[in-house]
């Protein structure tokens, strides 16, 4: 058996993996995570919010994503194996990053761009992704802080 405890920052994500060789128990200690869970088969069989106090039992070879809402969150994440071991889905250490770009492109029928892209899709990042933000402005709305100043 181990344990691992993850913090995770406002709108934080875990990159989607799944267990190799252990089932997880996941324990939310505070905060707020919306977490998608998704059988071997495909079939999605969570998709909710985690709160404090709360556990969700994620079976070995499940897909799980993880993400923090705006307060951020803190959870537990006890494994069935000592030495347990995850595959990433995205970023540095994903199973897609060691695939061929051709074999990308024949597997999902896409062009060979598309392959390189979904390959490195998260650069250099490993294991948690930090939120990309776009501002977006809306023509006959304002913040608060520009209203204030023109005031």
């Amino acid at each position: 058996m181990s344990a691992t405890r993850v913090n995770l920052y406002q709108n934080a994500i875990v990159s989607p993996f799944w267990n190799v060789n252990a089932h997880s128990l996941v324990y939310m200690v505070q905060g707020h995570a919306r977490v998608q869970v998704v059988s071997n088969l495909g079939k999605t069989v969570f998709n909710g919010v985690l709160r404090p106090g709360q556990l969700l039992i994620i079976p070995q070879h499940y897909a799980v994503l993880k993400k923090a809402e705006h307060e951020g969150c803190q959870y537990i994440a006890f494994k069935t194996n000592a030495h347990s071991m995850v595959s990433h889905l995205a970023g540095k250490n994903s199973i897609f990053r060691a695939m061929p770009v051709d074999v990308l492109a024949n597997a999902y029928r896409i062009s060979r761009e598309q392959a390189r892209s979904l390959k490195n899709n998260r650069g250099e990042e490993v294991g948690a992704f930090t939120p990309r933000y776009q501002q977006q402005t809306y023509p006959g709305f304002s913040n608060e802080s520009e209203s204030e100043t023109s005031k």
